[in-house]
């Protein structure tokens, strides 16, 4: 299996739910995870390469967390909500479109059905029976205009809650070894615990994107890991500058 690959073998019985409102959920609290790990252990790093210091690592770390926490929560509540407000628009904007040029509508539907292959017989069927009732006709329009499905969107409060809650779980992972040790201990600690929880994360994106457990993991690590090993490199030769 190259590249991740999916394997059939992994996927659920065919009668199985696709999990499309679950998913709405899990994702900004599993990637919410992730960038907080990401984020703060590549600032912790940063920031010990430059001084030895563990107060400032600390209140460089404590800094990273509660803003990336805020803009992470803050940002998911903003996409939900305007893609909901997006979405009421262009309901509304549709059942306009029914009432004033209904031809025009049933023309765009069957269109995008005749190019798929069906049959005008066929098309015409299911127009006539997706336009007996409206509230189905309009929401078939937006998706296949628009791409706009409500239930893929979600709720923006729990994306924000989970969201920043997520955050600061994964960003906490880091700062963790320096709130009970300082020194090298601290910082190999903080490494090594980052980079187990990355795996450990990877494992579980895996899972959601059905992907296997071994890409998932080492993906993340190798990601991850960079990122640290970038700004910690920065921050030496920054620190060494200021020095």
């Amino acid at each position: 299996m190259r590249n991740g690959a999916i394997d059939e073998r992994s996927l659920p019985e065919a009668s199985a739910p696709h999990g499309t409102r679950a998913n709405s959920v899990l994702r900004p609290i599993v990637f919410g995870a992730n960038d907080g790990l990401v984020s703060n252990l590549a600032l912790v790093m940063g920031v010990a390469g430059a001084t030895s210091e563990p107060g400032i690592i600390v209140l460089a770390g404590v800094a990273g967390l509660i803003a990336g926490a805020f803009s992470m929560g803050v940002g998911e509540y903003i996409s939900v909500q305007s893609q909901r407000e997006l979405l009421d628009y262009q309901v509304a904007f549709q059942r306009k479109q029914l009432r004033e040029a209904p031809e025009q509508e049933r023309a765009i539907l069957a269109g995008l059905y005749l190019e798929r292959g069906f049959s005008p017989e066929e098309t015409a069927q299911f127009v006539n029976a997706v336009f007996d009732e409206p509230d189905h006709a309009v929401r078939l329009l937006i998706f296949e205009e628009v791409g706009l499905d409500a239930r893929s969107i979600g709720s923006p409060l729990s994306a924000a809650v989970g969201s920043f809650a997520s955050f600061t779980a994964g960003a906490f992972v880091p700062l963790l070894p320096y709130l009970l040790a300082d020194g090298a201990g601290a910082f190999f600690a903080s490494l090594l615990v980052s980079l187990l929880a990355l795996a450990l994360l990877g494992i579980g994106i895996a899972a959601l994107t059905r992907r296997p457990a071994w890409y998932g993991a080492l993906r993340q690590v190798l990601l991850g890991g960079v990122a640290a090993a970038v700004t910690y490199a920065v921050g030496l030769w920054v620190g060494i500058g200021v020095g």
